[in-house]
C-alpha cells in the first residue's frame, strides 16, 4: 500500500484514494480501488440510505458492471412494455426473457456501499466537500490532493474521484462542460394490491408532448414510480405533463409518498474527465445516455474505471505519469461510453422532431422491438447496434440526413 499513516512527529495520514459521493459511481470506484488493496476513503454528505430521484431500471450492461457476488435487490422483473404516444395509440409488447429489473435506489446504493466497505473502503457520512486543492499551503507536495470539508477539515489523498452527482463540486474543479440539461420530475405512489397486481412485470413508456420528453411507470411492489423528463426551461409544462400523465393513468386519487425533481446534465464532447490527480465519473462527469437519460449503467461502468485508474494515479510519481494515466482513463471512457453517448445524441435529435416515428417502429416493426430488447437485456448497446447492424446504420444515417435538411422522416 502506498498510503502513509500518521507518525510520531505529527505527519498527517495520506489516503491512496478519496472518493466523493456514495452513489453507484462512487461506490463502484471505491470498490475497485479497495479491492486492489489500496486505502480508500468514501465520503458522502447525506446519511445512508438516502432517496434519489431515479426510475431505478437496471438495464443493459449494469449487471455485468456489479461486483462479483452482488445480488440485485429487485422489486420487480420486467417482461412487458406498454408504449403510448402522449396517452394515445397504446400497445403492449412482451418478452419471454426478462427485459430488465427494477430496484429502489436507497437499497441498491446502500448494498453497493456495503460491498465497497467489505472490500476495505472506509465510509464517512455527513461529510460535505467544499473544494479540492492541488496547489497551495494545504498541499504538502505535488503528489497530494487536499479535500477540504465544510467546517475547514482537510483530508489528504494521492488521488481523488469525484462522484458527487450532477451538481458536482469536483466536476466544477475539473471544468466539466455540459451541453444538455434536462428536468426529471417523479412521484412515488403507494397503490392498493389490485392496482399493483395490474402493473406487475410491466412498465409504461409514454412519448411526451414536449420535444424530447417522455414519461414512465415503473412498478415496485406496492409502489409505482411515475415520472417524466424534458429539457430544462420547460418547468411549468413538465409539471403539467406529470399531472396529466398521473391523471390519465387513474392514479390521481392516490397520495404520493415522495414527490421530487432532479436535473440531469449530459457532458459536451470536449469536456474534461480529469485535472491533475482528480478524476470524475458518473453524473459528476455528465456521463449518461442522452436520449433516455439512463445513468445507472454509465455510473457503474465509469465508476469502476475511475477506481481502477485512480489506483494508477495514486502510484504515479510525477506529473507526466499522472497525465498519462488520466489520459488513459479518458480514452477508456470515451471508447465505450462515449460511443454510446454519440449515438444517443443522434437518436435524441430525431426523437425530438418525430416521437411518433419511434412509437410506430417500436410497436409495429419487429426489428425495432428486437433491438430494444437486445439493448435492455444487455446483449448489445446503442453503439454496437449501429456499428454491427447495417440496417440500423443505414436508418440512422438517413434520419440524420433528413434532420440536417429539415425534412420530416
Amino acid at each position: 500500500m502506498t498510503s502513509e499513516n500518521s507518525s510520531a512527529d505529527g505527519e498527517r495520514q495520506v489516503w491512496d484514494v478519496v472518493v466523493v459521493g456514495a452513489g453507484p459511481a462512487g461506490a463502484s470506484a471505491a470498490y475497485a480501488a479497495a479491492v486492489a488493496g489500496r486505502r480508500v476513503l468514501l465520503l458522502e454528505k447525506a446519511e445512508l440510505p438516502r432517496y434519489k430521484t431515479c426510475g431505478g431500471g437496471i438495464i443493459g450492461p449494469s449487471p455485468d458492471a456489479l461486483p462479483p457476488g452482488f445480488d440485485l435487490p429487485l422489486k420487480d422483473r420486467v417482461h412487458a412494455v406498454t408504449f403510448s404516444h402522449n396517452g394515445r395509440f397504446t400497445r403492449t409488447r412482451r418478452s419471454r426473457q426478462m427485459l430488465f429489473g427494477l430496484v429502489n435506489r436507497p437499497e441498491f446504493d446502500q448494498q453497493l456501499v456495503e460491498f465497497a466497505q467489505k472490500a476495505g473502503a472506509e465510509l464517512r457520512t455527513g461529510a460535505t466537500v467544499q473544494r479540492v486543492e492541488q496547489h497551495g499551503a494545504a498541499v504538502p507536495d505535488r503528489r497530494t490532493v487536499a479535500v477540504v470539508l465544510q467546517g475547514g477539515e482537510t483530508i489528504l489523498s494521492r488521488a481523488v474521484v469525484g462522484a458527487d452527482g450532477s451538481a458536482s463540486r469536483i466536476g466544477a474543479h475539473v471544468g466539466v462542460k455540459v451541453d444538455q440539461v434536462d428536468l426529471g420530475l417523479e412521484a412515488e405512489i403507494p397503490v392498493p394490491d389490485t392496482v399493483a397486481e395490474d402493473w406487475k412485470g410491466r412498465i409504461l413508456i409514454d412519448w411526451g408532448p414536449l420535444p424530447g420528453s417522455y414519461g414512465w411507470v415503473f412498478p415496485k411492489g406496492d409502489t409505482l414510480t411515475v415520472g417524466v423528463i424534458s429539457r430544462r426551461g420547460e418547468g411549468a409544462a413538465t409539471k403539467r405533463y406529470l399531472e396529466d400523465f398521473i391523471g390519465r393513468l387513474g392514479l390521481a386519487g392516490f397520495e404520493p409518498s415522495i414527490s421530487s425533481g432532479h436535473l440531469t446534465r449530459c457532458r459536451a464532447d470536449d469536456s474534461p474527465l480529469s485535472r491533475g490527480r482528480v478524476l470524475v465519473c458518473g453524473d459528476a462527469a455528465g456521463l449518461l445516455e442522452p436520449w433516455t437519460r439512463e445513468g445507472i449503467s454509465f455510473a457503474l461502468r465509469s465508476g469502476r474505471l475511475a477506481g481502477e485508474w485512480a489506483v494508477r494515479i495514486a502510484e504515479a510519481h510525477d506529473a507526466v505519469d499522472t497525465r498519462r494515466q488520466a489520459l488513459n482513463y479518458a480514452f477508456a471512457v470515451k471508447a465505450g461510453l462515449g460511443v454510446e453517448m454519440s449515438v444517443g445524441k443522434r437518436m435524441l435529435a430525431v426523437f425530438e422532431r418525430r416521437p411518433g416515428l419511434f412509437h410506430m417502429a417500436l410497436t409495429g416493426l419487429r426489428p425495432a422491438w428486437r433491438a430494444f430488447k437486445d439493448v435492455t437485456q444487455g446483449s448489445t448497446s446503442l453503439g454496437e447496434l449501429v456499428r454491427t447492424h447495417p440496417m440500423a446504420q443505414r436508418a440512422l444515417t438517413l434520419l440524420d440526413r433528413r434532420q440536417d435538411e429539415g425534412v420530416s422522416p
